[in-house]
């Protein structure tokens, strides 16, 4: 289900008269207002421990219970993707982020509540400070260190990420 056919009246006047207008957007015939449906901003994490080791997740929730994932969330409203990777990354693993340096972005589908969430998923390279003091939270059911050769990619269960790796992985590579 497209998540714009759950619009059914204008969020500004309550007309019911709120219409499809492109595959984006719906506009109300009453008074106007047309409402685009844009992604939501999502970030995620490559950490690299002093061994060059891979931090990894195993999700806590559905989409992709019980899958690997990368350490990372939406980004909050008034919050930037940088702060937002340093909230989402203390919030997951207990660990400060330092530094965090951007990559590169993938377009997602993530399934919530029934609904296909389109998201913008922005990856970063960051240092923490204190690597001896991760524990999993929120989100993650368990935290670990992976060799990048260990890596496959097939057990993380989100396509974003799942891409993500193939990119990040040929960048250390070269």
């Amino acid at each position: 289900m497209h998540i714009l056919e759950k619009f059914c009246y204008c969020p500004k006047c309550g007309s019911s008269h709120f219409v499809e207008s492109s595959e984006k957007s719906k506009k109300c015939e009453n008074c106007g207002f047309e409402y685009f449906l844009n992604p939501s901003s999502a970030v995620a994490a490559f950490i690299l421990n002093g061994k060059g080791e891979l931090l990894v997740e195993k999700r806590k929730k559905e989409p992709a219970k019980g899958m690997f994932d990368l350490p990372g969330g939406f980004v909050d409203v008034r919050e930037t993707a940088e702060e937002g990777i340093k909230r989402e990354v203390k919030e997951e693993t207990m660990l400060n982020v330092v530094s965090s340096k951007y990559l590169f972005s993938q377009p997602n589908v993530y399934r919530y509540s029934d609904f296909d969430v389109h998201t913008l998923d922005m990856f970063y390279l960051c240092e923490v400070d204190n690597e001896q003091d991760m524990k999993a939270a929120d989100d993650a059911a368990e935290c670990t260190w992976v060799k990048l050769e260990d890596i496959h990619i097939e057990q993380f269960g989100l396509r974003s990420v799942r891409q993500a790796l193939h990119i990040f992985l040929a960048m250390m590579n070269k």
